[in-house]
């Protein structure tokens, strides 16, 4: 698998080897996932640096990504789910991952830095559930033998907009909680019950856990070392308290079927392996399969291929993990899909031919 992704690189760096003077100077669109709008910005930054097309990332959530890809009001969409049928009839998006991350619960505690709050899945659970409501329960105390937590009501922010982060979140908490997963089951919106503080995007909930004292959240793991959130520390299904990273991200990753099949719609979450982190998820693009506007899906298509020769350097900069060479595979087959209203490939002669 290793030599077929070098003989494959080798084709697409051929493809995208243009003097900096060919790049269209048109602004391309994207809008979708907040929680990947860190990299996506960062990748949009190195791609100019280097004379490609100008790229503006609108970070609107997942839900709203894939309405506005639908409708052609974007030239691509982001989102951390994998549309499903009803979602993408016909299949007439094109879907692709990224790269894959983690969702990571934050809290505002007056605890010592060093000090990382434990919490297990059926807590976590109960706590968004609203049936554990002071830091200081005795179920909590129980999950952090020696750490004094305060005696401080617990204030639940959630996401108000469709978000990927809330679908995986939910979809974990699905997996722990027979409670859950009758109450609320897996969505990327809910209506939630009692008093919670409402936040649109990543970005907003970071900056509302961070301003409220005994607040809990969920953000992408980027937003954690971005913003200096205190992440906690869960329980994985070995039994193991372990802390976001990219490394536990990679374990999960490396425990599901992603790596041996290149499938990608399966979820992350609750994956085996000791270190493995509960709530990691991937992130995808989504492009119309038929695009009618050929010229600006061709600088699209372009951009991505870019981002997948310099993923390595890229997503590790921004605490992302690389996609196995299986999917990376299937990524770029997925590139090559992109055509016009005729049917004409919409990439280069040298990418199109890798099918």
């Amino acid at each position: 698998m290793r030599v077929h992704s070098l003989l494959l690189n080798c084709v697409l760096i051929l493809s995208v080897m243009l003097p900096t003077n060919a790049f269209p100077a048109s602004v391309l669109a994207g809008a979708g996932s907040s929680a990947a709008s860190l990299v996506y910005g960062s990748w949009a930054q190195a791609y100019a640096d280097i004379g490609g097309t100008s790229i503006r990332y609108d970070p609107v959530g997942s839900s709203a990504g894939l309405a506005r890809i639908k409708e052609g009001s974007v030239d691509f969409g982001a989102s951390d789910v994998v549309p499903d049928d009803r979602q993408n009839p016909g299949a007439t998006l094109v879907v692709f991952p990224t790269m894959v991350t983690g969702a990571v619960p934050v809290v505002n505690l007056p605890l010592p830095d060093q000090v990382a709050v434990r919490l297990d899945g059926a807590a976590l659970a109960d706590i968004f559930l609203g049936r554990i409501a002071r830091w200081n329960a005795p179920r909590l105390a129980a999950l952090n033998p020696g750490v004094s937590l305060p005696d401080l009501p617990i204030l639940r922010v959630v996401r108000s907009d469709g978000s990927g982060t809330t679908h995986n979140f939910s979809d974990y908490l699905s997996k722990v909680s027979d409670e859950w997963r009758s109450r609320y089951g897996v969505a990327s919106k809910f209506d939630w019950a009692g008093e919670v503080m409402r936040a649109k995007g990543s970005g907003e909930m970071a900056r509302l856990v961070a301003a409220t004292r005994g607040a809990i959240g969920y953000v992408d793991f980027s937003y954690v070392v971005d913003r200096g959130l205190r992440g906690v520390q869960l329980r994985n299904r070995e039994g193991r308290f372990v802390g976001a990273s990219a490394e536990a991200f990679a374990a999960a990753l490396a425990a599901s079927a992603w790596p041996a099949t290149g499938e990608f719609s399966s979820s992350l979450t609750d994956m085996p392996g000791a270190r493995s982190w509960p709530l990691t998820m991937g992130t995808f693009v989504l492009l119309e399969r038929r695009s009618r506007e050929p010229a600006r899906a061709r600088q699209v298509v372009d951009f991505f291929t870019w981002a997948f020769l310099h993923g390595d350097e890229l997503v590790a900069r921004g605490a992302f993990v690389r996609l196995p060479d299986r999917v990376q595979a299937k990524a770029y087959r997925a590139l090559t899909s992109v055509v016009d209203v005729q049917g004409n490939p919409v990439g280069f002669g040298g990418l199109a031919a890798v099918r």
